[in-house]
């Protein structure tokens, strides 16, 4: 499998000469910042349960004050520990029962002694941060602090849409004292879509040393990613990232934004196409330029290297959300975190770290790293 790179040497052509992820990081990198994940929150401090709630199954009867009302504000008034919202969901759901009928609507009136069987099952959220046992690529691990490679397609915390199934519930399975700590140790946080290094504290002092090196920009991060079009050699985005204005889900370059300083560099480039084998000629789509580059952060910003690569009309290969298209054989972001280093923050001692492309990333590297290849072949016999 294809490794994060090891040399900058960078070509002058239009189609790069080929540099394989095989090839460099050596020289001192960047000061980095932390950014935030899919969702753009900040959870704060998260109080973990370490058991997951039972449902309950509880007798309401109707009173002649209640006559009249609506279900679900019935309920609401008797079962306050629950939002109005969640109980219309049990109510949907079929879990509340008026005199042994089931009862669909919300808006269905209560009568004077009617009873009701309601089954209460908790919400999603509070189910969310309780352990669940699974596989951890861990890359490096002390009794203070541990370094994951993460999976694409993992969410790193709960949050909506995704309260199971996470990285936080994970950590919480791994070791038991991370029931106690924020986020259960998690100091950073990678899209769900990205794979690659992250940090994360075992130990309440190990948390706070690095949310201080975090700040004082002294941990260091690089990221390998493919690109639409031919990037040049090497340059750097300084552009402000917020909100964006229009697409709520989307960051964008911004005035009023957070000030976000990205260094790219170009490892190679080259065109590709899908297979059209049994297609018609006319429909035949004509290969596209591609570039694989190196990515530095100096901020951490929201989708920050996503954000700053589609402001310069490259954005990342599959990375929908910014337009960027499927090609290389990848169905998602093309973005990994490669190589992380950072001081040790109870033992002193420098940490270094470098991941491998995963296989999908790695793949789609070698195809056109190929392409590359052969350009330059037909570029060196034409000459």
């Amino acid at each position: 499998m294809a490794r994060p790179p090891r040399s900058a040497a960078a070509p002058s052509s239009s189609v790069s000469e080929s540099v394989s992820p095989d090839a460099s990081l050596s020289a001192p990198l960047p000061d980095d910042d932390w950014g935030d994940d899919e969702s753009g929150e900040d959870l704060g401090v998260i109080a973990a349960a370490t058991s997951r709630p039972e449902p309950e199954q509880r007798t309401l009867e109707v009173p002649l004050s209640a006559q009249g009302q609506r279900l679900d504000a019935f309920l609401a008034a008797c079962v306050p520990e629950y939002s109005r919202s969640h109980l219309k969901t049990l109510i949907d759901a079929g879990c509340v029962q008026v005199n042994g009928q089931p009862a669909t609507s919300p808006s269905r009136k209560v009568l004077l002694g009617q009873v009701l069987n309601v089954l209460l099952k908790p919400t999603a959220m509070s189910q969310a941060f309780v352990p669940e046992p699974m596989d951890l690529d861990v890359v490096f691990e002390d009794e203070h602090l541990m370094v994951i490679n993460k999976p694409a397609g993992l969410v790193v915390h709960p949050a909506a849409g995704n309260w199971s199934g996470t990285l936080m519930n994970g950590l919480l399975a791994h070791h038991a004292a991370a029931v106690e700590l924020p986020r259960a140790g998690i100091v950073h946080r990678l899209d769900k879509d990205t794979s690659g290094l992250m940090v994360v504290g075992k130990s309440l002092v190990a948390i706070t040393a690095l949310s201080r090196a975090i700040a004082a920009r002294e941990v260091s991060r690089q990221y390998l990613a493919l690109v639409q079009g031919v990037v040049p050699e090497g340059f750097t985005v300084e552009s402000s990232i917020g909100r964006d204005p229009v697409t709520r889900v989307r960051m964008a370059v911004v005035p009023a934004g957070k000030a976000a300083r990205t260094d790219v560099k170009r490892l190679l480039s080259g065109e590709w196409a899908p297979d059209q084998s049994g297609v018609k000629a006319d429909d035949r789509r004509p290969a596209r330029a591609y570039s694989g580059v190196l990515c530095t952060l100096h901020t951490g910003r929201t989708h920050q290297i996503r954000v700053h690569l589609s402001s310069r009309r490259h954005p990342l290969v599959a990375d929908t959300l910014y337009g960027g298209l499927p090609a290389l054989g990848m169905t998602r972001q093309a973005l990994h975190a490669a190589r992380l280093s950072f001081v040790h923050p109870i033992t002193g001692k420098n940490l270094r770290f470098e991941a491998p492309l995963p296989d999908d990333m790695a793949q789609a590297w070698a195809l056109l790293e190929a392409s590359a290849q052969e350009a330059a072949q037909n570029s060196a016999s034409g000459a």
